[in-house]
């Protein structure tokens, strides 16, 4: 008998697919509430949830991509949407062997279609791609292509010329501040130029090293924005390129922004062991400042995993690479600004996870004479919050709105999501200082509220 108009069917495939998981319903809404809040965004699902949508109900479109991951991280392998009964379409993934298209529709989707990109989901066994990928079968298509337009240094330089001015801009006004802009620019001139004839060898590394850094700027900004699983996607394409570019250097710089954004978001697992292959990719092709800054996401991984001598080690091997400077730093991670000042910023969050507050305190407070104000104020923003929570966990709570003071005051015309979430983490805190009568908690518990409301 034919079912009435507009009941729905029962998902039977997603039923079975959390029966073979374990997981009982409470701990599907568990994990998928604990993925949300990965990516950005406060989600109130309970077992009562996955009951709808097992008998048929559809979630949106970026929950699903939150039940994919948590389903495919409970059976240690990929699950797809359909395997789960939706039929919704997919982001492109970039495990693929044609980046230069990947990219073009990356980029292309960031510029006709925000909303969907910034549904995307940022996927934990992604992470782990660059240790399997095959560098050389991919290398053999991209050489065996012969575009009709020829490439010179000329059309490199005035892509990292772009790319430079777009990063200093996105350090001053936020991730937000021309991201559709860089996004075309990506998709319609930078990648297609990847397939024209070059001059010579050396400039088709140039120009896959000029598009990589303008993926990894693209990443950055969605990073920025909270958007990771865009972010993840721009830092997957941008090590595809990289490689063509560079497969010592410049690859493990790619790699060392994949792991340093599951650092990020509590996800270490198999970050160590991806900057681990980049150090031993880098290693005799490196420069010391692009080496240092290996080393300090090397010692992040390893305090974020407990692993307390390995990350002393680290945090020493960062130091002493910083002070071999023969080389030139070049320009991809010059686009993260001073190493000396990003040593002294992570060198303050290892210590952190070690539990050292006095010597995370002396490394921000160091960080700021290291960073240019006028150049990074987000930078600034950034390390007054986690100044003042240092300050907050030595219980010293008039500094410590005092340092969040000052970053709210740099927060004005900041279209940074990770700005907005430093500042809305530490209203709990402030909730406590005002019931015990700190002065400037409820004027900056106000003023935080008040942002809030413009952005």
């Amino acid at each position: 008998m034919a079912r009435p108009p507009g009941q729905r069917s029962p998902n039977d495939r997603l039923r079975e697919m959390i029966s073979a998981s374990g997981l009982s319903y409470e701990g599907v809404a568990r994990a998928v509430v604990r993925l949300a809040a990965e990516n950005g965004e406060a989600l109130r699902t309970n077992k009562s949830a996955i009951a709808h949508w097992v008998a048929g109900v559809e979630p949106g479109e970026r929950t699903i991509g939150y039940l994919v991951e948590a389903l495919s991280r409970r059976a240690g392998r990929s699950v797809t949407r359909q395997q789960l009964g939706f039929v919704t379409d997919e982001l492109p993934t970039l495990e693929g062997d044609q980046p230069i298209e990947t990219t073009i529709l990356l980029s292309r989707t960031d510029v006709e279609n925000r909303n969907y990109l910034a549904t995307a989901v940022y996927t934990a066994a992604h992470v782990r791609m660059p240790l399997g990928y095959d560098a050389e079968a991919v290398s053999r298509l991209l050489r065996a292509r012969t575009g009709l337009f020829r490439v010179g240094a000329v059309e490199v330089a005035v892509v990292r010329q772009i790319t430079e001015a777009f990063g200093a801009a996105d350090e001053r006004l936020g991730g937000g501040h021309g991201l559709s802009t860089v996004a075309a620019y990506l998709s319609d001139t930078v990648a297609p130029m990847l397939s024209g004839r070059f001059a010579d060898e050396a400039t088709r590394r140039d120009a896959f090293s000029a598009a990589a850094e303008l993926a990894w700027l693209l990443g950055w900004k969605h990073h920025d924005l909270g958007h990771e699983g865009a972010a993840q996607r721009y830092y997957l394409t941008g090590f595809q390129l990289a490689v063509e570019a560079d497969p010592g250097a410049h690859a493990a710089w790619m790699m060392r922004a994949i792991a340093h954004q599951a650092l990020s978001l509590k996800e270490p697992h198999h970050s160590r062991d991806l900057i681990e292959a980049a150090l031993r990719r880098a290693e005799g092709h490196c420069d010391g400042a692009t080496e240092a800054l290996l080393h300090i996401t090397h010692a992040r991984s390893n305090a974020a995993l407990g692993e307390k001598i390995g990350a002393a080690r680290a945090l020493l091997a960062a130091e002493d690479a910083l002070s071999c400077t023969s080389d030139p730093q070049p320009s991809y991670s010059l686009l993260m600004g001073p190493a000396a000042g990003t040593v002294d910023s992570h060198t303050a969050r290892t210590l952190t996870e070690l539990g050292d507050h006095h010597g995370t305190e002396a490394r921000h407070r160091a960080a700021f004479t290291s960073w240019d104000l006028a150049a990074y104020p987000r930078v600034h923003l950034l390390t007054h919050m986690d100044l003042g929570d240092c300050l907050a966990a030595q219980a010293r709570a008039d500094e410590a709105i005092g340092a969040w003071s000052q970053a709210l005051d740099l927060a004005e015309g900041m279209a940074s999501g990770r700005s907005r979430t430093a500042l809305a983490g530490i209203r709990p805190t402030l909730a406590v200082y005002k019931r015990r009568g700190v002065p400037g908690a409820a004027m900056l518990d106000q003023r935080i509220r008040q942002a809030a409301t413009v952005a």
